[in-house]
């Protein structure tokens, strides 16, 4: 038998060789090992063998058939190696060409919401102030006056960021760590012990405040994150916040901000406002912002006197006075420095101008959603020529 199989194996071997494609290579493995293959044959005839039969067959058998397995998978990475040099070269695109018809791409609506804000307040003598999105517990909580024990932390479903050494004792994330540093060293009582995803973009109001003296005039966007979802809240979403600290500051001044910063973003003159009280621990006193809203052919819109015909109010912003404890805490005696403070989910202003009434489908990935709802690059928002593209 030894003969056979040695012619076998080359007669094998020269047909992978020849195979010209992957379907003839196909071919060739079905002849050999397949069902009714010529090796599939063979090692069928193994088991009417003897003991002794079988010692002396078996061995090269088996290595016909790992020998042209081999030889197959080779010739396979081969030929399939060979095709795609040859589609990618068959496939050459000249850059230099002119583009037939206009790029599929979009600016997504947070980003231009986001732009129209940021060109709002530029109008309005505010700066943009960023920080990181990994805080330190000091900074997302006790300087803004929710220390340990205090049952505002139950507001915020708050992601921890914690990791455990070989010691199997918690630690600080070192990512977080290196994120969370800056110009001010860490928290005021030392190195934090935790760190934590921020809950909002307080917490650039009070790197900000301990970094530059006032008067301070700025405005923080940026990512948050919160263990929640469904319709109208996210795990992660976008928030912008605003800081005002100066002498003299009173509610009139921060009255007077918002209701100029929402007749520019709405773009409409008869935006009516109503503050409610509320509770923050980081403001004293705190006012809800509602905004009034007209209904017509059963959607909302806002604008127009809520108290006049069919309307109603939608809360929009939470605002209020800085709490004399944050402006201590940042090094700043709260007898000389006032100020006001306000914050707003960028999703849900985004939502309310442009009629989207599901905050999930603003980060599903959906090209018909962005397609529909997004802005051309083009759409540059400025207060000449109009914040809405």
């Amino acid at each position: 038998m030894t003969p056979d199989l040695d012619q076998l194996r080359a007669d094998l071997l020269a047909a992978i060789d020849a195979s010209a494609g992957v379907d003839a290579l196909e071919a060739v493995r079905v002849h050999a090992l397949g069902k009714q293959g010529a090796i599939t044959g063979l090692l069928k005839t193994l088991g009417a063998l003897s003991p002794e039969e079988r010692q002396t067959v078996a061995p090269g058998i088996h290595a016909l058939r790992e020998a042209v397995t081999n030889a197959i998978g080779a010739r396979k990475a081969d030929l399939e190696a060979k095709a795609l040099a040859a589609k990618l070269a068959s496939e050459r695109v000249d850059l230099t060409l002119p583009v037939d018809r206009p790029a599929p791409g979009g600016v997504h609506p947070v980003s231009q919401v986001m732009d129209e804000l940021a060109e709002i307040f530029a109008d309005l003598g505010f700066a943009v102030a960023t920080g990181p999105e990994i805080e330190d517990d000091w900074h997302n909580f006790t300087a803004l006056n929710i220390p340990e024990t205090h049952p505002a932390r139950a507001m915020h479903d708050t992601f921890y960021a914690q990791r455990r050494s070989p010691q199997g004792e918690e630690t600080a994330s070192a990512a977080g760590a290196a994120q969370a540093a800056s110009d001010d060293g860490g928290s005021a009582t030392g190195a934090p012990e935790r760190y934590v995803l921020r809950t909002h973009t307080s917490p650039v109001q009070i790197r900000t405040m301990m970094a530059q003296k006032p008067p301070i005039r700025i405005i923080a966007p940026g990512r948050v994150y919160r263990s929640d979802s469904d319709a109208t809240h996210t795990p992660m979403f976008h928030q912008i916040e605003g800081l005002v600290i100066d002498r003299g500051i009173h509610m009139g001044h921060l009255k007077w901000t918002l209701e100029t910063f929402l007749k520019a973003y709405f773009e409409r003159d008869d935006i009516v406002l109503r503050l409610r009280p509320s509770y923050f621990p980081f403001t004293e006193p705190s006012a809800e912002v509602d905004i009034g809203y007209t209904l017509e052919k059963g959607r909302r819109v806002v604008g127009g006197d809520p108290t006049k015909g069919n309307g109603g109010w939608m809360e929009v912003l939470g605002s209020g006075m800085v709490h004399p404890k944050v402006i201590a805490a940042c090094g700043l005696d709260p007898n000389e420095w006032q100020g006001f403070a306000f914050g707003t989910g960028v999703d849900r202003l985004a939502m309310l101008k442009y009629g989207m009434d599901d905050l999930r489908p603003f980060f599903d990935g959906d090209l018909r959603w962005l397609k529909h709802y997004g802005f051309s690059a083009l759409d540059v928002p400025t207060l000449s020529g109009g914040v809405t593209a």
